[in-house]
């Protein structure tokens, strides 16, 4: 039907600023007081303007009061106002009060995240992933009252949608969106990998850093990647649990290879490589054996150009 459309949607929780700005659009237009106290409990922030590791530091270094009073409060009101907003509003408006809810459930939790990155790893990956687990839970239930048809897909790295506790992040006690999503929705929730051997990717060096085209280093031995890549096949979709023989056999721990926002190839066992048992992370693995950089809509020389080949004669 006409009324049921396909939507994108955020789930991560890096656009604190902009969801503040959202938030008060909002409330500007529906309830211009509210607007009022949310903008002087969003001027905590004003002191530290965009920077948001600045502020985690500062509030850990105990040189700046933390805003968790107030993003909490403002969230709560509009909790608590949403109904008053619906029944005034109609029904029509429901979708632009859940995606202000959310963003106001954005400000909150990145507020707590960019806290905790400065106490530990394991503390601000957890944070971060619940955050996504809990705006893809609200996400289906707004989207389950419109339809009962509503499905989703979740496009994230294989780091955060494999299930965590057949990997060495569970065993350092991280969890992530494929592990929370399998245990509230069970089979419901069907996980999906991707694996290459080589290529070349998007991504940075290091955080802050600008998007560079990147030349993948084949997989390591006794990797999956390396399994598949000795499969001969150019691409393949592999349903890990189609039987019992395949699952013993890829059940047992192997390298696996995680590509993220950043690439270090040159420190790429320690930076992006850990153990899994792939019949426990995913449902199914797509494996391109070669795969190509995704193309920014906006690239820079340094993307166009691409790292030099190993070969360059750099003596000459």
């Amino acid at each position: 039907p006409g009324t049921e459309k396909v939507g994108f949607y955020g789930l991560d929780l890096y656009s604190l600023h902009a969801s503040m700005k959202a938030v008060l659009r909002y409330l500007e237009k529906v309830d211009p007081e509210a607007a009022k106290r949310a903008r002087e409990r969003y001027s905590c922030f004003d002191h530290v303007g965009e920077d948001t590791q600045g502020y985690g530091l500062m509030t850990r270094l105990n040189l700046s009061k933390s805003c968790e009073e107030e993003v909490v409060r403002q969230l709560l009101e509009m909790q608590r106002r949403a109904a008053d907003y619906v029944r005034r509003d109609g029904r029509l408006a429901e979708d632009e009060l859940f995606y202000a809810e959310q963003n106001a459930r954005l400000v909150k939790n990145a507020e707590a995240y960019y806290r905790s990155v400065f106490l530990e790893e394991v503390s601000s990956w957890n944070l971060r992933d619940r955050h996504m687990a809990e705006t893809l839970d609200a996400l289906a239930a707004h989207l389950g009252r419109k339809s009962s048809r509503a499905k989703i897909a979740v496009w994230e790295h294989n780091s955060h949608l494999g299930d965590a506790r057949a990997t060495e992040m569970g065993q350092r006690g991280e969890l992530n969106v494929g592990q929370l999503t399998r245990e509230k929705y069970g089979s419901e929730a069907v996980l999906v990998g991707f694996t290459t051997h080589h290529g070349t990717v998007t991504a940075a060096s290091d955080w802050g850093e600008p998007a560079e085209r990147k030349r993948v280093r084949p997989a390591l031995a006794g990797s999956y990647e390396a399994l598949f890549h000795a499969a001969g096949r150019d691409r393949f979709l592999l349903i890990v649990n189609d039987s019992d023989r395949l699952a013993q056999q890829l059940g047992v721990a192997r390298l696996e290879r995680a590509i993220g926002v950043i690439y270090r190839p040159e420190t790429e066992r320690q930076s992006h490589y850990f153990r899994a048992r792939l019949p426990s992370q995913f449902d199914a693995v797509f494996h391109f054996d070669e795969t190509r950089a995704v193309k920014p809509l906006e690239t820079t020389e340094g993307w166009e150009a691409g790292e030099l080949p190993e070969t360059f004669p750099f003596a000459v």
